[in-house]
């Protein structure tokens, strides 16, 4: 049977779609297909009275990388948002990430550097050796710390005990001795939302490709198979193997979602870190594009197990889970017509820069490319 194309790439999310963006121009035939009735995947926006609501989750671009910077901009013009988090406890709310500030608002005689680092001194205890995240915190900020930010909202998200987590889940978790509250890293110097939408950013990337929803592949594998020379898979790894290293586990996400008038929290996202809150968070949508609305959307994030009939968010890389994905990884080897990639197919969570930077590593494994791509013009509507 002749084949229709040389590449179905099965996700149009951003790792599908850079991907099929690429082999499309060199002069590949290139179809992309989802289960979904939407491209985008996970980073998905849909228009609300001009509000950009982010469906599955807030999303915020930020990246060290120039190259990627450089990437995604070609296909849609950002802002200058940059992410500054506050976290509700007790009623009141407190700067975020945890810095000089925070700690001035729980102990208002610590307002130097020099005091904070005395007032952890005093609060911290040490353990060279963490057996848990509970403990690692502990000995990082102490019990206060620890209590009013990490303990409830880790526990909501992971939906166990902080005594039964990994230290390793926590250590992104930045503790600062300036007032600097910008969530992400310095090192991070480009950050921003795609205006008019995330939707808009990957439509731009697709443009002149040809994209079908609505198809399950693992559904129809066998008939889709025969359309492509190549397979491109950005779905659950283990679902591709038919669990046959058995099932990996994920945390998944449940959302509220409401329209209300006028303005509801004032800032983007706060964090709601006690355990008798049932949810993590409240995402008020217009502040990631600077919306001066006489409405407003809010989203209402509570976390949920993974059933398997819900999305898989966040994937368990504790040592079980990591040893059941080696043994998928290690079957990879043995599948040469299919590209694996993207946050599912390599069970890690990746931020987006590091989905963009992945889907370019495959680009140039697959075709022996440069970063050349990195320099073309904008491709944008």
């Amino acid at each position: 049977m002749v084949k229709q194309y040389d590449y179905l790439v099965v996700g149009a999310g951003l790792f599908g779609s850079i991907f099929a963006r690429e082999a499309t121009d060199r002069g590949k035939r290139v179809l992309v297909i989802d289960r979904r009735n939407h491209i985008a995947g996970n980073v998905y926006t849909r228009d609300v009275g001009g509000i950009h609501v982010h469906e599955y989750g807030p999303h915020i671009f930020h990246t060290s990388q120039e190259y990627i910077w450089n990437y995604v901009t070609r296909f849609a013009a950002f802002n200058n948002f940059t992410l500054r988090t506050k976290a509700s406890y007790g009623g009141r709310l407190y700067s975020l990430p945890i810095n000089l500030y925070t700690m001035h608002q729980i102990w208002p005689d610590v307002i130097t550097p020099a005091d904070a680092i005395a007032k952890l001194a005093s609060e911290v205890r040490p353990n060279p050796n963490p057996a848990n995240l509970e403990e690692h915190m502990l000995a990082q900020v102490g019990p206060t710390l620890y209590e009013m930010f990490v303990k409830g909202y880790t526990e909501k998200q992971w939906g166990r005990s902080a005594t039964q987590l990994p230290a390793s889940i926590i250590k992104r978790l930045p503790v600062r001795l300036t007032m600097n509250d910008r969530y992400f890293h310095d090192s991070h110097r480009w950050e921003g939302i795609p205006i008019g939408g995330y939707t808009k950013l990957v439509e731009n990337m697709l443009v002149g490709i040809e994209v079908k929803l609505g198809i399950d592949y693992l559904k129809d594998r066998v008939q889709l198979n025969e359309l492509a020379h190549k397979v491109v898979y950005s779905g659950p790894i283990d679902a591709f193997f038919d669990y046959a290293e058995g099932h990996l586990e994920y945390r998944s996400l449940r959302f509220e979602t409401e329209e209300r008038a006028g303005d509801y929290q004032g800032n983007a996202i706060i964090n709601y870190t006690e355990s008798s809150v049932p949810y993590t968070r409240i995402v008020e949508h217009k502040h990631f594009e600077f919306k001066d609305t006489e409405h407003t959307v809010i989203t209402r994030e509570f976390p949920a197990a993974y059933t398997g009939s819900n999305e898989p968010y966040y994937p368990v890389n504790d040592a079980i889970n990591n040893a059941i994905f080696d043994r998928y990884r290690e079957r990879t080897a043995s599948v040469t017509n299919v590209i694996f990639g993207g946050r599912l197919a390599s069970y890690r969570y990746y931020d987006m820069d590091m989905t963009v930077g992945n889907a370019l590593t495959q680009v140039e494994k697959e075709f022996g490319a440069g970063m050349e791509f990195a320099l073309k013009k904008p491709l944008r509507k």
